[in-house]
């Protein structure tokens, strides 16, 4: 029996909770892909934590039975973040967290939401394709420094 999903901002208390999704991210996403000193690199500078201080109250979470299992982080027309524990991983999480995310951009009066994805990253490739989205440019991808290609996506909103 699936536990019911449920969407709301983000609590303070929800800041561990957000660290250890973006953790789990990079292993299950990143780390196979990226080089060894990019590996140091996110270790030692402790990414999530930075990012979670900077962005984390304006998250919106999803959540199982209590527990914080994805998250969502956009402005204005740009989705800076999607991520969902890998654990909770097809879920109907990310799908939930983006329809929210989707409804307020066109809220807000934008007609296109964007975000970026990696080339190798062909799951989530698939799931914003099917959800509409195509692609606008790429680009190589410098924050990994890890020779990977970066793929700028857009979607009309309004449409499926």
């Amino acid at each position: 029996m699936q536990i019911d999903l449920h969407i709301r901002p983000a609590l303070p208390a929800d800041r561990a909770a957000f660290v250890a999704i973006l953790h789990d991210t990079f292993e299950s996403t990143w780390r196979p892909q990226v080089t060894r000193a990019a590996v140091t690199a996110y270790q030692q500078g402790n990414r999530p934590a930075a990012y979670v201080t900077e962005r984390g109250h304006l998250f919106h979470v999803a959540t199982r039975a209590g527990a914080v299992i994805g998250l969502v982080d956009w402005h204005d027309d740009f989705v800076h973040a999607l991520h969902i524990h890998s654990a909770h991983a097809r879920s109907g999480a990310g799908t939930a967290l983006m329809d929210l995310a989707e409804a307020e951009i066109a809220r807000a009066g934008f007609a296109t939401a964007r975000l970026e994805t990696d080339t190798f990253n062909t799951r989530s490739q698939a799931f914003y394709a099917a959800r509409g989205y195509i692609e606008k440019d790429r680009y190589p991808d410098l924050e990994w420094n890890s020779n990977l290609t970066t793929l700028l996506l857009e979607k009309v909103l309004g449409r499926p």
